[in-house]
């Protein structure tokens, strides 16, 4: 596209492409905005160098491998700042710029929205099911090795607490939290002697070197001698116990009594092992203390794509759009507008022509924003704030926005042309 438009000529026409969704994941009421921050990182290395240029030399012309050699994007960007809820329609991004520079970064966009805003809006489920205990971010050895770390990042954004993935942590300062795994303990195993002699061993040895505010994990053997053996060598100021399988719901209420009974009354219960939002929810009524999830944040069962597109919606100022079948697009470069009551619970969503705000009756705030202006990065793109608008987005959803049962939007769309 990129040659055939610097042949004919169109390649400077000014243009707009809006990343939006048309419909949300099956059981879905709305999405969490995540990625914006990487996909403006991503911008500033967004270059092609002469071994990038080899690779392309054979399909594409001499005049379009020196236009990508000079290239850096220098065009605008607006969209909703990350963390902000969105449902179908939204217009999550708008890249403004010439055709030229506009549709090299179609993948970009739709690699970093589509799996973070994913991740991010099962992780906001999660968080929701949890009822205010903290979650930890698990998920690493589910998922390819990059998406890792983007992972917990969206998951952090969406309220999880921390993650076990290193690589986060240093990168974006995720706090990290984690356990020792099974095979610690049956590191352990020594002939003549019982399992409750290796797991006291290994008890022994992790204390010893992470100090008793430490989680135990105890159900390698049998989970009520692990907790035993915990509080024997810990004492009763013990961390936290993990459990890890099993029947949830009982085992949490049998150990929370014994750990009690040893006097142990401040030690926390840590569960994980294949949860998602309807299994945390199950345990709302539970002494569970916090959550360790992996699986269900990061893979398509419980994150299922966000379904995003990046579509041509200006061209020269004027609004051009998609009419096939099912797949729609509304022209024009578009803003939201968000009405609310006075209590603060969204009404409905009003996607309008970004010069021409509604007049509302209702309390409103504008939801899209200046993100990038001529190349240059003009928001704030800190995972704190993230994570402020996802916790408010949740409180001023309707009260079924947050049923994990099927249903419509939260929250309606409604045009302005």
């Amino acid at each position: 596209m990129l040659s055939a438009a610097l042949r004919d000529g169109t390649a400077g026409r000014r243009t707009t492409f809006e990343v939006f969704t048309r419909s949300l994941p099956e059981g879905r009421r709305y999405g969490v905005t995540a990625g914006t921050a990487r996909f403006l990182d991503a911008l500033k290395d967004f270059a092609f160098d002469d071994d990038a240029l080899n690779s392309v030399a054979g399909f594409l012309d001499r005049a379009t491998c020196e236009f990508l050699r000079g290239f850096g994007f220098d065009g605008d960007i607006d969209g909703y700042p990350e963390g902000e809820l969105y449902f179908p329609g939204s217009p999550v991004l708008s890249v403004t710029g010439t055709f030229a520079e506009c549709v090299l970064l179609e993948t970009l966009a739709l690699s970093v929205f589509n799996h973070d805003c994913a991740v991010a809006s099962a992780a906001a489920r999660m968080v929701s099911a949890a009822d205010g205990r903290p979650l930890i971010e698990m998920g690493s050895r589910r998922t390819h090795e990059q998406a890792a770390v983007a992972a917990a990042r969206a998951a952090y954004i969406a309220g999880f607490a921390g993650t076990s993935n290193l690589a986060a942590h240093h990168r974006y300062g995720i706090p990290a939290l984690g356990t020792a795994a099974h095979a610690f303990t049956m590191l352990h195993t020594r002939p003549g002697t019982d399992a409750d002699e290796w797991e006291r061993d290994a008890f022994r040895a992790q204390i010893a070197a992470l100090g008793t505010g430490t989680t135990l994990l105890v159900d390698t053997y049998d989970v009520r001698a692990g907790v035993a053996n915990a509080i024997a060598v810990a004492g009763p100021h013990l961390g936290a116990v993990r459990i890890d399988s099993g029947d949830l719901g009982v085992l949490t209420r049998q150990v929370r009594e014994q750990l009690d009974a040893l006097g142990a009354t401040g030690t926390r219960i840590v569960v994980s092992g294949d949860l998602d939002e309807y299994a945390i929810a199950a345990l709302r009524a539970d002494p569970v203390d916090s959550f360790g999830v992996g699986t269900s944040v990061v893979t398509g069962s419980g994150a299922p794509t966000a379904g995003m597109v990046y579509k041509l919606v200006e061209v020269d100022g004027l609004p051009v759009q998609k009419r096939s079948s099912r797949k729609e697009s509304h022209g024009g470069r578009k803003a939201a507008t968000r009405s609310t009551r006075a209590s603060g619970t969204i009404v409905e969503e009003i996607v309008h022509p970004i010069a021409s705000p509604p007049e509302i009756a209702e309390t409103s705030r504008v939801v899209t924003v200046p993100l990038m202006r001529r190349g240059e990065v003009v928001t704030d793109t800190g995972l704190a704030g993230a994570r402020d608008r996802v916790a408010d987005g949740l409180r001023s959803l309707p009260w079924e926005g947050l049923a994990l049962s099927h249903g419509e939007p939260a929250v309606a769309t409604r045009r302005i042309t």
